[in-house]
């Protein structure tokens, strides 16, 4: 009889064991599991949002819009020229990156890549000039003078590289990781309106054009405010 106990235990014991074996493995919580994502975004880029999907467990795709718009006024002074000045940045961008996880024992660090086309890129001044002038034998008012704009565009398609602080998705429902990188412009093209005596700046576009051909770089240091879907 003990012989018989015996050996139902045994095969008790057998028969639950390889019906564990038998079982799917349930992976761990993982990057790939919580795999789409919304993200609100704010930084030197502007504000905006993201959709987020992980393609592998080291590999997301996220594309999404920000844009940024600034206005103030008499940022520059002019020496012996009395005016006011209006000064306004706008950049309006879609874009389209990948982010990959390179060590596996650092799934915070990421390497980012991807582009961005800049449908409105532009950085602009407008001078009005105040007071009176004296030009030779001549009295001038602000109304002779006229006023000069300066637009400076950079929009186009613009590569973008840098990496990524903290992990892509949140573990349960909310997170938030870090962007450094820059965006590499297209060449800026200038355009000078003038009225009354400044009219003829307009020559001058050539001249801005080739001292800003090097301002191309729009340096990225976002947070990510990011929200599960599923």
């Amino acid at each position: 009889m003990n012989k018989f106990y015996l050996f139902l235990t045994a095969f008790v014991a057998l028969t639950v064991q390889a019906k564990a074996q038998s079982k799917p493995q349930v992976p761990p919580t993982s990057t790939f599991n919580n795999n789409w994502s919304l993200q609100v975004v704010a930084g030197t880029q502007g504000v905006g949002a993201d959709v987020r999907h992980g393609v592998t467990k080291n590999l997301s795709v996220r594309a999404g819009a920000a844009f940024i718009p600034v206005k103030a006024n008499n940022v520059f002074s002019f020496s012996g020229f009395q005016s006011t000045n209006n000064v306004s940045v706008k950049f309006s961008n879609i874009h389209l990156l990948a982010d990959f996880v390179p060590f596996k024992n650092a799934r915070g660090f990421r390497l980012v890549g991807g582009a961005g086309y800049l449908y409105k890129a532009t950085g602009g001044i407008e001078v009005l000039p105040t007071g009176n002038y004296k030009v030779g034998n001549y009295n001038l008012s602000s109304a002779d003078l006229g006023t000069l704009n300066i637009d400076m565009s950079w929009k186009g398609i613009a590569p973008y590289a840098g990496i990524g602080l903290f992990k892509s998705f949140p573990q349960r429902l909310f997170n938030v990781n870090l962007d450094l990188g820059t965006y590499y412009l297209s060449k800026p093209q200038s355009k000078i309106t003038g009225t009354e005596m400044l009219a003829d700046n307009y020559k001058l576009e050539p001249q801005f054009d080739s001292n800003f051909k090097s301002y191309r770089w729009l340096p990225v240091v976002q947070l990510n405010f990011n929200f599960k879907i599923r």
